[in-house]
């Protein structure tokens, strides 16, 4: 196991999780101070999204038309290993941004998991989310957003009260979609995806069928109206010819938000 230690330099900040590798089976394994798996990457396919919940992340491609891909604007919150930012950027060929906080998770995906330098298609931003998205330089500058901010216990969202959210949905362009993994217990899925709701609006979000491990997929999405079932599936498979992902699966796991009943 290689491991590399990440402290803060931050005054009065505590120290950033340690970061560490394990290998098996063919698969390269990311974690922040604990067993938990942060990211994962196949060795001898490195672009292939090999985690179920991070394919599923990639869901919001259903909502944008097949016609307009190439002007997507992709943002990820939270680099793991590198498995959405190199897939955005490398085999869907956009724009792509990616915002982490721990460098030294930057240093490692870089040196383990195949993520290339900057280029004029590629920006990986050492920083804190939070800063990054009320940033009013960058209202708008997104149509796709994957958020997936957890800390080295993966016990909830690092960022999840609504204020948040409504940052979200300032920094995407109208048209833009979010992808947001969620992870925990029932009573915290609902208090984040009533959080989203306030955010985005009831009918403007929808989720994926739990994983087997437990993590759920969100979507949200702003400035338009969820398509119709049969134009979801056609979408996907275009994305399944296209890009091999399984996407047909995505519209079958896919249900529209329901408000959690008020407690009795």
């Amino acid at each position: 196991m290689k491991r590399s230690k990440a402290t803060s330099r931050r005054t009065g900040a505590p120290a950033l999780a340690e970061v560490s590798l394990s290998e098996a089976d063919g698969v390269r394994y990311l974690h922040l101070g604990t067993p938990w798996i942060q990211g994962a990457m196949r060795i001898r396919k490195p672009l292939k999204l090999e985690l179920d919940y991070i394919q599923r992340m990639m869901a919001w491609l259903l909502l944008r038309d097949p016609a307009t891909l190439a002007d997507t604007r992709t943002l990820q919150l939270g680099l793991g290993a590198a498995a959405i930012t190199k897939y955005c950027h490398a085999v869907l060929k956009l724009p792509t941004v990616a915002v982490e906080l721990n460098p030294q998770v930057i240093h490692v995906c870089r040196q383990w998991f195949h993520l290339p330098d900057d280029d004029g298609r590629l920006q990986v931003v050492q920083g804190d989310a939070a800063a990054y998205m009320t940033d009013e330089a960058h209202v708008g500058s997104a149509d796709a957003l994957c958020v997936d901010l957890y800390d080295h216990e993966a016990a909830s969202p690092v960022l999840d009260d609504e204020d948040f959210y409504r940052a979200c949905w300032r920094v995407l362009d109208d048209g833009g979609v979010m992808s947001v993994n969620l992870f925990g217990r029932d009573a915290s899925f609902a208090r984040s995806a009533a959080r989203i709701a306030a955010a985005f609006g009831e009918d403007h979000m929808a989720r994926l069928k739990p994983t087997p491990e437990g993590n759920t997929v969100v979507l949200a999405w702003k400035g338009f109206a969820l398509p119709g079932r049969e134009v979801l599936q056609q979408r996907a498979e275009t994305l399944k010819a296209r890009y091999e992902l399984p996407a047909p699966k995505w519209v079958k796991l896919l249900s529209a938000f329901q408000k959690p009943a008020a407690p009795t």
